[in-house]
């Protein structure tokens, strides 16, 4: 539909492509024109890092507080104890307390680097840009109120307003059922807990608004008409679209896996390098979602073509680690691939494996580096990599997959690449 928005935040979602639907898009617009609105999006603590299909939602967060209004990143405590079944084959591993508390604290590290939770700080993360202090972001945990449920009152009180009937249509949970993949009772659980989330959001801090992957319009319009019917509150929904890449590949993944936002998962290095390998056609989007540049900017360096694209692509790379890791890491990123593209050096900030004097004491062999050094995922494609011609060891091809190395080979850190864009070192500690 064609809608022109009112308030600087809905012109910003449809301008740069992050509005995939909303519930009321007029109401919305309304709202956030007539004053501050708190938007929430959920969570759940599934791994130590959150990763790279995060983060097209971490930026709407970021441009909400942009447009004064108020943002919470909601951590799944609570529900991830559930599992969310959307569109999934089988039930999530059920995690302990232990570990997705552990889980929290490490999605939480990126969260600031984003958003400003700090009511005396008027200043956004990275660009030191000016925003109201009063919408400090909030960083809350839907356990607070989900782990002391009492089981009966709840059913009584908020289980009534399902229809299983409705919640059967859903298609992520219909998809499911059509394939006649089990799902569980508990599983079936996860949407009325995370309407409660809205409610109970709506309830203490006035939250107006969930945010999520269209994947969840389903969870959010539960939510809504819940909140409704309890608290008789006019609240929305509004999705963002599941991004794929040019190639039909699902956004996030790479030959070496999930592209995760935490340094000490993921190299500031590979993650700039996996935005400079951006599919051409991919350039111009990209950089509306996931940088700050002017849209015109954007539309202007996607439209490159030719040699200029990859100009284009180191800019999105900066921009985007720039915001992820810091300025000072995403220029040390830049440098160290100049180094190993340009100059065929192996650069200070490549991925680094460290081994002690004891394990190479036999000598190791080269198949064993290469998985180690996350280069590949097993000794069997470590081998094929090297069959194949796409193995080399300082920048020489690499054609003995069962070559050994000894402390004297590794007196000097040694450089691994597995084809022209994966590189790695292995050095001594």
């Amino acid at each position: 539909m064609t809608y022109h928005p009112k308030s600087d935040f809905m012109r910003v979602m449809m301008e740069r492509g992050f509005l995939a639907d909303c519930t009321d898009y007029q109401g919305l617009d309304e709202a956030l024109s007539g004053g501050r609105v708190t938007a929430y999006i959920g969570y759940d603590a599934t791994a130590k890092s959150l990763h790279v299909g995060h983060l097209l939602n971490i930026m709407m967060l970021r441009w909400l507080q942009k447009c004064d209004h108020q943002p919470i990143t909601l951590m799944g405590g609570g529900t991830t104890k559930v599992g969310d079944p959307s569109f999934r084959a089988d039930e999530r591993p059920l995690l302990t307390p232990e570990a997705i508390d552990a889980n929290i604290d490490g999605m939480q590290q990126v969260f600031a680097k984003y958003l400003s939770y700090d009511a005396g700080q008027s200043a956004m993360p990275s660009t030191g840009e000016a925003v109201g202090a009063d919408n400090a972001a909030l960083m809350l945990n839907n356990a607070e109120w989900l782990d002391g449920l009492n089981y009966l009152e709840f059913l009584r009180d908020i289980g009534r307003h399902f229809s299983v009937n409705r919640m059967l249509s859903f298609e992520s949970v219909k998809s499911r059922l059509d394939r006649e993949q089990s799902l569980s009772f508990l599983e079936f659980n996860y949407m009325i807990l995370q309407a409660y989330d809205f409610l109970e959001l709506n309830r203490r801090y006035g939250c107006a608004l969930q945010m999520g992957g269209s994947d969840q319009w389903g969870n959010i319009v539960n939510g809504i008409d819940l909140t409704r019917r309890v608290l008789d509150q006019e609240i929305f929904g509004l999705t963002s679209p599941l991004l794929t890449t040019a190639d039909g590949r699902k956004m996030g993944k790479s030959a070496g896996g999930a592209i995760w936002l935490n340094a000490d998962m993921l190299s500031p290095y590979e993650f700039w390098q996996f935005w400079r390998n951006t599919m051409d056609a991919d350039v111009g989007r990209f950089l509306k979602l996931f940088t700050e540049l002017p849209v015109e900017d954007c539309e202007r360096l996607g439209a490159l073509d030719g040699a200029e694209i990859n100009e284009a692509k180191v800019v999105l790379a900066d921009e985007v680690t720039a915001l992820c890791h810091g300025p000072e890491a995403a220029e040390a990123a830049k440098a160290t691939a100049r180094e190993v593209f340009e100059k065929g050096g192996a650069g200070e900030d490549l991925p680094t494996l460290e081994l002690s004097a004891e394990e190479v004491a036999e000598g190791i062999s080269v198949v064993q580096l290469i998985v180690r050094a996350g280069l590949a995922k097993s000794g069997k494609e470590a081998k094929r990599l090297i069959s194949d011609n796409g193995a080399r060891i300082d920048d020489a091809p690499l054609t003995d997959a069962g070559m050994m190395l000894d402390a004297g080979a590794l007196s000097a850190p040694v450089k691994l690449s597995a084809g022209k864009k994966r590189h790695a070192l292995v050095k001594l500690a």
